[in-house]
């Protein structure tokens, strides 16, 4: 690709990724509840699961798999199940995820169910696999070598996803710090809660 095309490239998919999403919710309900650095666990997991959908995409996999939405189905409402139950129990300020009104210091979660939520929210959202359809093929040059292309525009897409997952990390973080400000523990896991639930639902029904 010539450079212009790369700004055209950069462009695009910063305006993608700082759209909110499933993913970005996800971020921002983390960051409230679980802190910047613990989310970067989700964030691991989520960039895996986009870079996989991009592979497969360029690959011409994720045209196929389109056809056939069942192999969604179980991974999308067992997914969606799940984070509504991680919703529900941070509505009722229980489990791991949620901040303690006794003691409000951040939950502890384990590394690998906040790795697991960034990684299938990403990989069973079809609508994802539907949008890098759309827009990948259109960048790529027949006449160059398919491998440096795709090694350069998955970290373009990468570094672009992870700065805005920080984003909305980092104004989950700040949202909660103003709560706690003001003995509203209960309050931040009821708002991290709804998110959580509004997630479930967005990815079991899209």
């Amino acid at each position: 690709m010539s450079l212009s095309v790369y700004a055209l490239f950069i462009t695009t998919f910063f305006f993608v990724s700082i759209t909110p999403g499933m993913c970005m919710t996800l971020a921002m309900t983390l960051g409230m509840t679980v802190g910047i650095r613990r989310t970067l666990y989700m964030m691991i997991g989520e960039l895996i699961g986009v870079g996989l959908v991009v592979v497969l995409t360029i690959l011409g996999v994720a045209a196929l798999m389109l056809q056939y939405p069942q192999l969604f189905f179980a991974l999308k409402w067992c997914g969606g199940a799940y984070l509504l139950y991680l919703g529900i129990q941070l509505w009722r300020s229980k489990g791991k995820m949620a901040i303690k009104c006794d003691s409000p210091s951040e939950s502890q979660a384990t590394a690998g169910s906040l790795f697991s939520q960034g990684f299938i929210t990403a990989v069973a959202n079809p609508k994802g696999w539907a949008f890098f359809i759309a827009l990948l093929p259109p960048f790529i040059d027949n006449t160059q070598p398919l491998l440096m292309q795709s090694v350069i525009m998955l970290a373009i897409i990468l570094a672009l996803e992870f700065l805005s997952l920080l984003g909305y990390a980092s104004g989950g973080k700040a949202l909660s710090h103003l709560l706690r400000k003001r003995g509203n523990v209960q309050i931040m896991n009821r708002i991290a809660g709804t998110l959580m639930m509004g997630v479930s639902v967005w990815l079991a029904l899209g």
